[in-house]
């Protein structure tokens, strides 16, 4: 492998350079606004490129690796969910055995960016690095990021250095572990963020530089497989607030749910409304799982005030729960292995 490939600069014959599979989903990166000064309200304008295009319109990649698109879909990263995350697990395996590439990067709106990168971080069995970016700014945007940011996540994906690092999410230069980031801002540019450990690395003008490496267990070594047209049990999430009364969960129970992760208060907690309607969840045989809505820290385990059966998330947010209790629940009901898998991953 060509080490020109981690510096932003020109260097050689494109033939020399490593390949590298681009999968477009859509989102920001994709978009095109009215003007450059179009940078909030671009979706009214309803266009996007396919990846093919953003390529060709970011022509830099072609100087750091050889990009390789491969058209999935352009759609918001709102409509992408369960259904598009199994296929887009056989895209990219499929993507991997066609072309041997050096890595993988996908292309994916920011709001649901970090569910897709932690669910491929289950759920991948590719021997090469993935690096899932976005931007906050559209690509016809004065000051875009999205060039920027997809030039590096190019350079992230070619690097030796990831090798191991599981999926990792890269904007604004940072890298960052799939199960670990968030975003965290609605138009910043350094939205996303590890809040309780920090950046894998940073990717800088001179070359990638890792400094820590994730430990829970992550993509390629899992134990998790899926296939397009897996249907994945359903999972709900009830926000806590005060003066709850579980109407909510209820309704969620009353609809199919499977498990129902709680977004509680810190550290863990729930109102007496929303703990009566969790024990009227269990009793129906379905799964709870105490996360919280803060973002930070761990949800331990703890008798006094929560409901029965329930099982704390660790330290995952209450989106990335959701993701890895959909897939426990497809191959296990017993509580005890079900908290194997939260403290493996």
């Amino acid at each position: 492998m060509n080490s020109a490939a981690t510096a932003l600069e020109p260097a050689g014959q494109s033939t020399e350079l490593p390949k590298v599979v681009v999968v477009g989903t859509g989102g920001t990166i994709h978009s095109v606004g009215k003007s450059s000064l179009d940078i909030v309200r671009y979706g009214e304008n309803k266009t996007m490129y396919d990846v093919t295009e953003l390529l060709a319109n970011v022509t830099e990649t072609a100087l750091v690796t050889q990009p390789v698109p491969i058209p999935y879909k352009t759609v918001g990263s709102p409509s992408i969910g369960p259904e598009t995350w199994v296929e887009l697990v056989d895209v990219i395996t499929e993507a991997v055995k066609e072309h041997q590439p050096a890595g993988v990067v996908v292309t994916h709106g920011t709001a649901s960016l970090e569910e897709t990168a932690y669910f491929l971080n289950l759920t991948l069995h590719v021997d090469v690095p993935v690096v899932v970016v976005g931007s906050q700014r559209p690509i016809s945007g004065i000051s875009t990021d999205g060039a920027v940011n997809l030039v590096n996540a190019l350079r992230v994906a070619a690097d030796p250095g990831s090798a191991g690092m599981g999926v990792m999410v890269l904007l604004n230069d940072e890298i960052h572990s799939a199960r670990e980031v968030a975003k965290t801002s609605t138009l910043r540019m350094q939205t996303f963020r590890t809040r309780d450990f920090g950046v894998l690395g940073h990717a800088d003008a001179d070359k990638i530089s890792f400094y820590r490496q994730p430990v829970r267990k992550r993509a390629p070594e899992t134990e998790f497989t899926v296939k397009t047209g897996d249907k994945l049990p359903r999972i709900d999430i009830s926000y806590s607030y005060a003066g709850d009364d579980g109407t909510a969960i209820d309704a969620f129970v009353a609809a199919g749910a499977k498990g129902i992760i709680s977004a509680g208060f810190a550290p863990g907690g729930a109102t007496d409304g929303e703990r009566e309607a969790f024990n009227r969840a269990a009793d129906a045989g379905v799964q709870v799982m105490i996360s919280t809505r803060v973002g930070s820290g761990r949800v331990v385990e703890a008798e006094g005030g929560r409901p029965k059966s329930s099982i704390p998330a660790d330290n995952l947010t209450p989106q990335k729960a959701r993701i890895l209790l959909m897939l426990a629940l497809s191959s296990t009901s017993d509580p005890a292995e079900i908290r194997r898998i939260f403290a493996t991953y």
